[in-house]
């Protein structure tokens, strides 16, 4: 719970409420949603009902448990909508994708995370490759690691030693040093490489997206199989076209607008 004097306790319980339905892809009951949010069952069937009347939560009438309502995803549409970044890199990554022929995502920065927010598919798809809205790590992604090299080393370091490094799949390098010079290499290079670090079967290369200050907001990543591509030649193939199409929306007028918002501390 924030210690700021002007958030509002209530709307941040509410919020702690949907967020718990990210904890489990089934239906929630009461005991659980308490559980999840720290909310006692009193709170938490108050919070459930009035996210419910609201349409944020459906509820199933024969085991009262709940689960996402669809007027969620009309905020995050919203979100979308109104985005400059979004706008200016959605015809981009359509055009690396048809030039690529492989898989091609942009992720936002937001603190510890990246968030997929365009993803254009390929010849080869799995369900939550597909899903806007998944988050994944700054510190094991390839993405993430292209931005940690275009921030300052105390900030990129910061992010290093607040993220939860628990491993995503065997091969996700967790160790503070291996990362740093994880992110070193992509400083070099000028974009970041993870091979099955976030899933398994999958190689990533990354590069970062700036605001008009060259502060990262984003990242543009193109993905494929370890059972067609070795690393390197993956790198070699097809780092220019990622590097290519970062560069141009970290020129264009629209994107430079958006990383002028402030974010929450």
């Amino acid at each position: 719970m924030s210690g700021d004097s002007l958030t509002v306790a209530s709307v941040e319980k509410a919020f702690r409420v949907l967020e718990a339905f990210g904890h489990s892809t089934e239906e929630l009951g009461l005991t659980e949603i308490a559980g999840l949010t720290g909310l006692d069952k009193s709170a938490a069937q108050r919070f459930a009902h009035s996210l419910w009347q609201a349409g944020y939560l459906e509820k199933n009438e024969r085991t009262r448990r709940f689960k996402l309502g669809k007027r969620v995803l009309t905020l995050g549409y919203f979100y979308l909508r109104s985005s400059p970044l979004i706008e200016a890199a959605t015809p981009a990554l359509i055009e690396l994708r048809r030039a690529c022929g492989e898989r091609v995502n942009l992720s936002l920065h937001d603190d510890l995370t990246l968030i997929y927010a365009i993803r254009q598919q390929s010849k080869r798809e799995y369900f939550y490759g597909t899903l806007i809205g998944r988050r994944v790590p700054v510190f094991s992604s390839a993405g993430g690691r292209a931005i940690l090299a275009a921030l300052p080393d105390d900030e990129a370091d910061d992010i290093i030693a607040r993220s939860d490094r628990s491993p995503l799949t065997p091969a996700t390098i967790t160790d503070p040093g291996a990362i740093r010079a994880k992110v070193a290499e992509a400083r070099t290079q000028g974009y970041g490489l993870a091979v099955e670090e976030t899933v398994p079967g999958e190689l990533t290369l990354g590069v970062a997206v700036t605001d008009a200050a060259g502060v990262p907001v984003a990242a543009v990543h193109i993905a494929g199989s370890v059972a067609e591509w070795a690393p390197q030649e993956f790198a070699s193939r097809f780092a220019p076209f990622a590097m290519e199409t970062a560069q141009s929306l970290s020129r264009s007028r629209m994107v430079t607008s958006a990383g002028t918002m402030s974010r929450r501390p």
